[in-house]
């Protein structure tokens, strides 16, 4: 089913007025005062911390289509744009919310037919393989998903047939540089009550800066 257009179609920059960093999006509406903050996780994570008085928003362009103005968005958010350590947005332009919409789609279930293409399933791999590694390196994401994690498993247990496949792949692909941990490790801020995983090679700086090392579960669970 065809989305029905909105009246206002619009690219907008929300900046955060404590660090000046961005975010960009798309907007489809039709009341231009409906108060909408941004659908990426970072940007709302923002909005929640500072509050929403400090951020800054400012619709950049208008378009008569929902399409146009996705086309738009795929040619302001791409890769150059999300590299920039400033920048709040996740993923590429035009798709919107990975999370959210893919989610919404259930894009990200194995059962869905999509997967069945061997492009699609590769694409959204890659794509959501990037997405996770940004969503790590950012505390509050980091403890929300520690957090789920924790309650979807709540309850359960692995089976031995599991227990063993987890072994093996432990003992044979998780060893030495393999292992995805490698060269890293944790440290924690009381003062700032969260956790951070670092690259190993710079400890030495942040505990000059007051870090400890280690991992705290009770910042998690704030």
């Amino acid at each position: 089913m065809a989305r029905k257009e909105s009246k206002y179609n619009y690219i907008y920059k929300i900046t955060c007025l404590k660090n000046e960093k961005y975010y960009i999006g798309m907007h489809s509406t039709n009341n231009l005062e409906d108060g909408y903050m941004g659908g990426g996780i970072r940007i709302k994570n923002s909005v929640k911390k500072h509050g929403k008085d400090e951020h800054r928003k400012e619709i950049m362009e208008f378009f008569e289509s929902r399409e146009d103005l996705k086309n738009r968005e795929m040619q302001l958010v791409n890769e150059e744009l999300l590299n920039d350590p400033m920048c709040m947005n996740l993923n590429l332009g035009g798709e919107g919310g990975w999370l959210k919409e893919w989610s919404a789609k259930g894009a990200i279930n194995a059962n869905n037919k999509n997967w069945k293409d061997p492009i699609y399933a590769k694409k959204m791999k890659s794509v959501s393989s990037e997405v996770m590694k940004k969503l790590w390196k950012d505390p509050e994401s980091a403890r929300k998903l520690l957090v789920g994690a924790g309650k979807a498993f709540k309850g359960r247990s692995h089976s031995e047939e599991t227990k063993k496949k987890i072994g093996n792949i432990s003992s044979n692909t998780q060893k030495g540089e393999k292992n995805s941990q490698y060269g890293t490790c944790w440290i924690h801020n009381l003062e700032k009550t969260i956790n951070k995983k670092i690259k190993k090679d710079e400890t030495k700086k942040y505990l000059q800066e007051g870090w400890l090392m280690g991992i705290k579960m009770s910042f998690f669970k704030k």
